[in-house]
This record gives C-alpha cells, structure tokens and sequence, in this order.
C-alpha cells in the first residue's frame, strides 16, 4: 500500500513510518519543516514538506493522490496555546479529510484522544485541545465518502511496546507506550473491517493482532 501520514515527524508517525516501511508499504510523511526530512528518511518515509495550517485543499489532494490510505497523527503539541488546537486538532484533519475525499482515498485513519469531546467542559489548554480533537472527529465519522476509524489512545509514554493492548469502544482510562499506538495503526490499516469503529487504547493482555481482529467487523 501507499500510506500518507499528516503530522510525520511527530513521535507516533516516526514509529509507524518504521514498521510499514519495513512491511514494505510506500510511506510518505506530511512535515512542516525540511529539517524534518532526514529523521523520516531514516524511518523508511518520502518526506513531503507542507504546512497544514495554510495549504488548499487542492495542494493536500495532490500529495493524497494514488494512495491507499491516510493517516492523520498531526498535533499542535504541549506547548501550543488555543488557537493553534483549532487549526490543526480540529482544521487541519477536517482539511486533510476534505483532500482524501478529493483525492479518492477512502481509508481514512484519525489518531485522536481518550476523552476528546465536542461538548467537553472546562476553559484549559487541554480542555480546548479535547474539545478541537472531538470536533474533528464528530466531522469526520459524518463523511460516508471515507471508510474511517478513529483511534483514542489513553495517557501516551515512551516505555518499549509490549505488543499487549486492549482496545475496545470503551476501555477506561489507562496508559499505552506509543510503539504499541504504532503497531495498532499498523494492524488497523491492513484490517479494512475497522471502518466505521471508534476505539479506544490502553495497555492490556491481548496481542495487538488478536485485539485488532476481536473488534473488526463489530
């Protein structure tokens, strides 16, 4: 398959880039900065320089164009204010969604945020970022032109993947290394009976294939 990734130098993307590009898919990252190329050409991905926040439609199409699937896993990151959790946690996977529609490209997948909610109280930082996170996604899981799944991962960490997950509709709150958030997108992408799921991730007992394969179709 042909995959293109938004958000391809952030710390998910560049461990999914390696574990695709080893299976021998051709994978192409979305960066902002050309100084990010060389980590994703290390990763085994076509590094593609475009910035999000201010490209078309058309430019995000072009780039979409004859792949097999997209992934969204871009970010504005911690340190960013609320203004830029709109423009990219909400805008840019709405626009990047828009551009796959263009470009044909059915499979669609959202890395999104335990807890992200449209309708989500609170006036800080990480409430606008669950809110703009909800919003996507409620816009996203609207569009019959895609065959979307959006994956909720719980609290993030860099501890080595064990290859052990639950995922499920619900799962409750709980951490997941993001070796093992790559190796779940990974599954997801070659496992097309996930369309239409909105799952969430936490560590657990079941290996990434089995949890995968339990809830597809479902």
């Amino acid at each position: 398959m042909r995959i293109v990734i938004a958000g391809g130098h952030g710390q998910i993307a560049l461990r999914l880039e390696r574990l695709l590009s080893h299976a021998g898919h051709e994978v192409a990252g979305i960066i902002r900065s050309p100084e990010q190329g060389a980590d994703l050409r290390e990763a085994g991905a076509e590094p593609v320089v475009l910035d999000l926040e201010s490209a078309s439609v058309e430019m995000v199409a072009a780039v979409l164009q004859g792949a097999d699937a997209a992934v969204f896993a871009a970010g504005a990151g911690p340190g960013s204010g609320a203004d830029r959790k709109d423009t990219v946690d909400r805008a840019a996977a709405v626009l990047f969604a828009d551009a796959a529609e263009r470009a044909r490209v059915r499979r669609y997948i959202v890395v999104s945020s335990m807890g992200a909610d449209a309708s989500h109280p609170g006036d800080g930082i990480f409430d606008t970022y669950l809110r703009a996170k909800g919003a996507a996604d409620d816009e996203i899981r609207s569009r019959t032109a895609l065959d979307w799944t959006v994956l909720r991962p719980g609290s993030l960490t860099d501890d080595a993947g064990t290859g052990m997950v639950r995922l499920e509709a619900r799962t409750g709150r709980g951490p997941i290394p993001r070796d093992d958030v790559a190796a779940v997108l990974a599954e997801l992408l070659d496992t097309p009976a996930t369309a239409g799921l909105t799952l969430e991730l936490v560590a657990g007992s079941v290996p990434v294939p089995v949890a995968v394969k339990d809830v597809a179709g479902n």
